[in-house]
């Protein structure tokens, strides 16, 4: 992939064919360990700066066109909360509304310009047969996420709910902070707000965010990305056999899941090492027994996020039916949007207001009458279902591979090494999904509860930990060496 391509697809560019992912040898043996030295080095009052100054190299590592893209957005941000803040102070209300509404709408023409402009184009034409020529623009890694936390952080000094920060440095380093930077967590300034001037940084809180990260790096190399292998090398294989489909999107489904949940961990587990407590991003969501438990565990503050600013503004439901209705299409709609600019992420979400609604509606009563485990089937199998949807970004390549999952459609084919390459493939691979199973129904986690309830096991696992850790962070170190890279999936997004 050359590096244009990489910019159009939203993935990290990399300055001299060196890139600087968590995942990189560069970030975890050069950039990392300078910037905790600088940080523990200087005196609180310089610790902001630093970061800051650390993050926007980052960023500017990975993304220099957008970095000057990246300083608006924040400017912008941070003079529309002081205007905000000033003209509450002078009681002129509707002046703040106004400027709080043009701040949104120019961080939102950020996001749809950089974002969504081709599709729209691609859509117009598709429906009118015209032949506007497309823009091309590159997708600022990180976007979507950095945008919706300087439109909380806006909003949120206009409804009075976080205090006005003054100073643009610590503003900054809220934006910009690498830890959560590219893919989140969505982090609130209000979450964070205290820390940014006061926080403690201790050697509990810095071992404990090293534990986090390292599991969290061993979940994207160790499981993500050999899940990936698997799914890339299945692509090359004849649809044939719809169990062999069930597995890639099983796959899949357990791939995503290590890659982004990985991804939160180590942000989560840097923040520790940092001195901030990051919300948490998932809560085993493969345990779920409905589609509305899932989106309890499953990616919480984007989550949090559209219920505060998109669906409780709309009213919620505490309005009627039909207005419930159109609250939940329209959270899910601008959720699928969110995910991606092509009409099968608008489907992916539309496909869950769909099942949520019904759930709300009649279903969940229904389940909760069956099995658990019958509960949990369901579940299972409409989130894998909705991954194929996800990944797939031509829906009729979507409808193809799901009608041949249940058995529609196979291809006929008599060539036998093809075949044989798929059972091939599923061999090499099939223990790899079976653990990343088993951890994502957290039963290694309930493993170690049990363990850990009594006093020789908390002990023990204090005794065990430490090695387990850097037995992982060598075997990882290894997996880096001798591997090409390997972007979170949600860098796209």
């Amino acid at each position: 992939m050359t590096d244009e391509e990489s910019m159009v697809l939203g993935q990290p560019l990399c300055l001299g064919g060196i890139c600087m992912l968590f995942s990189s040898i560069l970030f975890l043996y050069y950039f990392l360990p300078v910037v905790m030295l600088l940080y523990f080095a200087v005196p609180k009052k310089l610790k902001n700066t630093i970061l800051f100054l650390a993050s926007m190299f980052f960023y500017f590592w990975g993304e220099p066109k957008y970095s000057l893209l990246m300083v608006v957005s924040i400017l912008t941000g941070y003079v529309g909360g002081i205007v905000v803040g000033r003209m509450q102070e002078l009681e002129k209300n509707v002046f703040a509304k106004i400027v709080m509404v043009v701040t949104v709408a120019v961080l939102l023409g950020f996001l749809a310009i950089f974002k969504y402009i081709d599709f729209g184009i691609s859509t117009v034409n598709g429906l009118v047969g015209s032949a506007i020529p497309l823009v091309k623009l590159a997708l600022p890694i990180g976007i979507s996420f950095y945008t919706f936390q300087i439109l909380s952080y806006v909003v949120d000094v206009y409804r009075k709910d976080v205090e006005v920060e003054k100073n643009i440095i610590n503003f900054g380093a809220y934006v910009v902070m690498f830890p959560q930077l590219i893919a989140g967590p969505i982090v609130r300034f209000s979450t964070v707000q205290q820390e940014m001037r006061e926080r403690t940084i201790a050697v509990d809180k810095i071992a404990k965010g090293i534990g986090r990260f390292v599991m969290g790096l061993s979940k994207k190399v160790l499981i993500a990305d050999l899940l990936g292998e698997f799914v890339a090398a299945m692509d090359l294989a004849p649809k044939n056999s719809a169990f062999l489909l069930w597995m890639v999107a099983l796959a899949y489904a357990m791939q995503i899941y290590f890659d982004f949940s990985g991804y939160s961990d180590m942000a989560i587990g840097l923040g520790l090492m940092l001195g901030f407590h990051f919300p948490e991003n998932f809560d085993y969501p493969y345990i779920s027994r409905s589609i509305t438990e899932f989106w309890r565990r499953w990616h919480m503050t984007l989550g949090g996020w559209f219920r505060d600013y998109v669906y409780i503004p709309l009213g919620g439901n505490r309005v009627s039916m039909f207005r419930w209705i159109r609250n939940v299409f329209v959270v899910w709609f601008l959720s699928g949007l969110w995910h991606g600019a092509s009409w099968n992420f608008v489907l992916w979400g539309v496909y869950f207001g769909i099942i949520l609604a019904l759930e709300k509606l009649f279903l969940k009563s229904l389940l909760e009458r069956l099995p658990k485990v019958l509960q949990h089937l369901y579940a299972i199998i409409l989130v894998v279902i909705s991954f194929v949807i996800f990944r797939l970004e031509s829906i009729k390549a979507a409808g193809t591979f799901l009608a041949g999952m249940f058995g529609f459609g196979l291809e006929k084919t008599t060539d036998t090494v093809g075949i044989s390459l798929g059972m091939y493939q599923f061999r090499n691979y099939v223990f790899l999904i079976g653990v990343s199973v088993v951890i994502a129904l957290g039963i290694p986690k309930w493993i170690l509860g049990k363990i850990t309830e009594k006093t020789w096991g908390v002990t023990l696992k204090n005794i065990v930990a430490p090695v387990v850790y850097l037995v992982l962070m060598l075997v990882v170190t290894a997996f880096l060496i001798q591997s090409s890279v390997h972007p979170f999936l949600y860098f796209r997004f």
